[in-house]
């Protein structure tokens, strides 16, 4: 629709609420109703919304360690921009409209606290340099019996997957809850996030979900509104899902794995395809393997934002801490995907399922440009066979602690997202590590079960 097709088709509408969220420094959404004539006045002039979004954690407790904003600026409104192409409706809330926002005209947090400013950032640079990047991320997630009231006063001691044992690509277990399949699917499908495919993944209660690939920015838009979507469908089943990275020692993570691939700006050429290459992949794709094997060490927070992600990233159960690639190998951290011009793609297989989409694919897009924009060469040889076992190369940091001090001191880190932007986002990872209880066996549960 055009602007004013879709003024008209508000004004019309029976509804008098609009549905309106931002994303927090964590991924979360933080959102609000408000009128429709409050929302027709705020397109031109932006929407107030306290700043306290990027002054608190997950579990809305301050920081007190930030400079942007806090007790010491009395939390004042930040202005947050509508993004008028992210109109939805919300199929279980009447069709409720609803809409995505950041702060990009607002200088004070566009490029410091706000994640999806970063993310158009980094995507304006990738167009000037005449690359056009798709996206797509999948993720996998456990499904529990219960509803959120009941899961916290068993204090997480009584988690029950809504189905048993393992039992990966099975088509009996998506019987069992064929409902609720059902309604992941076609209810995605109507608020616009389409899946390319959606399965069960070896663990109980667990699935997995690709969501259709898109220019970037929409493509974070909708793996972020994706894990508030299946949540709230959840809800509505007695169910409750979690993405966080391990929320089980003895049970495999769940990934948030990238799909990514550089097109030319009209779309019709796969730059990462060389049909003239043996194994059809381009020097450019090449160079952008080296610059996110080369940055990962750097900016591993933002794959890896909570100290629960590095329980994930242990070495195995398929997902990788070393610096490896591969060919069509899944035990690698970016598995090289041939496939023509239409699939050949990188797999990014770090990231968790408990990531930030704007942050974990603005930092794919900009380790991938890093080594396109300095011509680095692709000097380490693709893994065969056990990518977990091959340390070669060296391995990622251990702990967010180690992640984040590394980080903070990067040079790279800052001249990919800028000084304010680094020293903000590692003051916020610095305090994410402050907030592990070793008194408390299920801290890490009660903390990002529901919320991240």
């Amino acid at each position: 629709m055009t602007k004013k097709e879709l003024i008209d088709k508000i004004k019309s509408a029976n509804q008098s609420k609009i549905k309106f969220a931002v994303a927090d420094i964590d991924g979360i959404l933080r959102g609000k109703y408000i009128h429709k004539d409050k929302f027709l006045s705020a397109i031109e002039s932006g929407v107030g919304f306290c700043d306290v979004i990027f002054g608190w954690d997950c579990n809305d407790k301050c920081y007190d360690n930030s400079e942007i904003t806090g007790w010491h600026t009395g939390y004042p409104d930040a202005k947050a921009s509508i993004d008028l192409t992210t109109f939805r409706e919300i199929p279980w809330e009447n069709n409720t409209p609803f809409f995505l926002g950041d702060f990009s005209d607002d200088p004070k947090y566009a490029g410091t606290t706000c994640s999806r400013s970063l993310l158009k950032k980094i995507a304006e640079e990738s167009e000037s340099m005449g690359f056009k990047p798709l996206f797509a991320q999948e993720f996998e997630w456990f499904n529990f019996l219960g509803t959120p009231n009941e899961i916290y006063d068993s204090n997480f001691d009584e988690l029950h997957p809504i189905t048993p044992g393992m039992f990966g690509y099975s088509i009996l277990r998506s019987s069992l809850n064929q409902d609720y399949f059902n309604d992941l699917f076609e209810l995605l499908q109507k608020f616009n996030i389409p899946l390319e495919g959606m399965h069960t993944e070896t663990g109980p209660g667990v699935m997995e979900a690709t969501v259709i690939y898109d220019d970037i920015i929409a493509a974070a838009d909708k793996a972020l509104l994706f894990k508030t979507t299946v949540k709230e469908i959840a809800y509505r089943h007695n169910f409750m899902a979690t993405f966080m990275a391990k929320w089980n020692p003895n049970l495999p993570g769940c990934g948030g794995h990238i799909h990514q691939s550089l097109w030319d700006t009209g779309k019709k050429q796969n730059l990462f395809f060389d049909p003239t290459k043996p194994d059809g992949l381009s020097q450019t794709m090449k160079q952008y393997i080296a610059g996110q094997l080369i940055c990962l060490p750097e900016i591993l927070p933002m794959f890896a934002p909570n100290p629960n992600s590095y329980k994930r990233l242990s070495g195995g159960d398929w997902a990788p801490r070393t610096l490896t690639w591969g060919i069509d190998n899944r035990t690698a951290s970016i598995r090289a995907i041939p496939g023509g011009n239409k699939s050949t793609r990188i797999e990014l297989r770090v990231p968790g399922s408990d990531t930030n989409a704007y942050l974990a694919l603005a930092a794919s897009l900009a380790a991938g440009l890093y080594g396109i924009k300095n011509k680095l060469n692709l000097d380490i040889a693709p893994t065969h066979g056990n990518g977990y076992l091959d340390k070669s190369n060296g391995v990622l940091p251990e702990s967010l602690e180690e992640a984040t001090k590394k980080m903070a001191n990067s040079e790279i880190a800052k001249e990919l997202f800028g000084k304010s932007f680094v020293k903000h986002f590692t003051l916020t990872r610095q305090w994410e590590h402050q907030q592990i209880d070793r008194n408390d066996p299920n801290w890490e549960l009660k903390r990002y079960f529901e919320i991240i």
